[in-house]
């Protein structure tokens, strides 16, 4: 059994609403957590401050009530018995081990220990947990679980008791659509949060402390790091469960469109997710590649862009006429230039950069170029909209300059689809990028043996747009590839993985 203490509204012993801070402006009734408590007098976060602060909102006359997040089974009389999710007046807890309270029309006693978790144990012990490792482990779990007390409650107004067939409930998953994001910093902190524990694990007296979590609160028998992968598979369930409804609902259903649109909803999220984790893999790589470019000079590349799209070798015609051989990195708004070291071919040297939100890319026929004056072969050009200036590019075959305008069309195309989705990596991830590529890079003899081939892209198509065709069932190891289908090993990676950059 597992209960969390919160506060589910405030009166004054004659029935009256008590004026208070924790009461919203129009009067209404609020749920207030522990930590909104501890906002308003900081005397609550010392030890036995929880205790403290409920005994005097009782004896003030307030209603204080804990909310079962489990089952609890008893067959003894003086002990209260809930289902998850149930509601208990706190009436009495002068004792720090068992409170006195009311569930439906029944009082008895239950533990004080279950309205304590794994979070709120860990930070009483500064000394086993840095605030950074629980930020780790346990991400943004807290924002979670109020987004979901929230959802809850939206879903138990529209279900209907006396007629269950009868509840409408796709609204609930169309308004809360945008408060279901908060996932996507859940799931790409999960790998990390699991590796730490990994490491924590190997002492003993985390192990020890962990499980004596676990039995203080009665909690079923799984270890933290299955707890701590529930909402991850969380998330991946509601398209199944939406679909499965779906397939059970005739179209003269009241509900059946809020459904369908529900459906489609939750599928872009659980693809948003995954887009977002791919691109975080991305900046990672992107970040030792910066590092291994000799001489780099201006702004780092992350604070642009954040996915390779192409790369390759091309010939660049200045305006004297004169070619030079280069090697093009095509990213998200950036087009990167770098010259090849004359004896270790292995090595790059920064060059330049082309904004390519400023650009407008123009195909060239094989023969005389009008701008340059000179005759072209499997050309194309690139021209400035603010500066009129002209770019002009030579591939050595007509293959490699097809190659070349699909991937500017694609890099205008990815960057229309994120800026419609909202598609962005936060500046602390960039940054923790670029500190952890310099710190693996530091001492080390530059270098770069092949140029990469870009990685094959999930189009990731608008909201209003996108028809992904889901799994049937969802193993807890893929929980991540959830939208996205399964194709053959990328040469891509292949390449990635055997330069020196890149290493792992």
């Amino acid at each position: 059994v597992l209960c969390r203490f919160w506060i589910l509204a405030l009166f004054s012993s004659d029935g009256g609403t008590e004026p208070s801070a924790l009461v919203d402006d129009n009067g209404s009734e609020e749920d207030f957590s522990y930590e909104d408590l501890c906002q308003a007098s900081p005397r609550y976060l010392q030890p036995g401050g929880e205790q403290l602060a409920i005994n005097e909102l009782i004896s003030d006359g307030n209603v204080v009530c804990a909310e079962a997040l489990w089952d609890h089974v008893t067959m003894d009389d003086q002990e209260l018995g809930f289902k998850a999710g149930d509601v208990i007046q706190v009436l009495e807890a002068s004792n720090k081990d068992w409170w006195w309270g009311r569930s439906e029309d029944k009082e008895a006693w239950f533990p004080a220990s279950f309205v304590r978790g794994y979070l709120r144990q860990c930070r009483k012990h500064t000394g086993m947990f840095t605030v950074a490792q629980l930020a780790t482990i346990f991400g943004n779990i807290e924002d979670i679980y109020k987004f979901q007390r929230k959802f809850l409650k939206d879903l138990e107004k529209q279900y209907n008791k006396e007629e269950p067939h009868l509840s409408e409930i796709g609204s609930c998953f169309l308004q809360n659509q945008e408060g279901f994001a908060i996932y996507s910093e859940y799931c790409n902190n999960h790998p990390g949060a699991c590796l730490e524990l990994a490491n924590l694990m190997k002492q003993g007296k985390y192990r020890h402390f962990f499980e004596a979590c676990r039995l203080l609160q009665q909690m079923i028998d799984i270890a933290i790091d299955g707890f701590l992968l529930t909402p991850v598979q969380k998330i991946c369930k509601y398209p199944l469960q939406l679909a499965e409804l779906l397939k059970y609902t005739t179209q003269e259903h009241g509900d059946y469109s809020n459904i369908k649109a529900a459906y489609e909803a939750m599928k872009n999220v659980a693809c948003l997710i995954n887009e977002r984790k791919r691109k975080l893999e991305s900046i990672d790589k992107i970040a030792r590649w910066q590092v291994s470019i000799v001489g780099w000079e201006g702004l780092d590349i992350l604070d642009r862009s954040s996915e390779l799209i192409h790369s390759g070798e091309l010939t660049k015609i200045t305006k004297q006429g004169k070619s030079q051989q280069r090697m093009f990195f095509l990213f998200d708004h950036q087009l990167v230039s770098c010259k090849k070291d004359l004896l270790r071919r292995d090595m790059l040297y920064y060059k330049g950069r082309l904004d390519m939100d400023e650009m407008e890319l123009v195909d060239l026929g094989d023969g005389r170029d009008k701008d340059c004056n000179l005759s072209v072969k499997n050309a194309f050009k690139l021209v400035s909209r603010t500066t009129d200036e002209v770019y002009l590019f030579c591939a050595k075959k007509q293959e490699d300059k097809a190659r070349w305008l699909q991937a500017c069309a694609d890099e205008r195309r990815r960057v229309q689809e994120d800026q419609e989705m909202g598609m962005e990596i936060s500046e602390n991830q960039k940054k923790l990028a670029m500190l952890n590529a310099q710190k693996a890079g530091h001492g080390k003899s530059k270098g770069y043996n092949r140029c990469p081939v870009a990685p094959p892209h999930q189009s990731l198509h608008p909201i209003h747009q996108r028809h992904i065709t889901m799994p049937t069932s969802v193993p807890q190891q893929q929980v991540f590839g959830l939208a996205e289908p399964k194709r053959k090993p990328s040469l891509f990676w292949h390449t990635f993985n055997r330069l020196t950059p890149f290493r792992k």
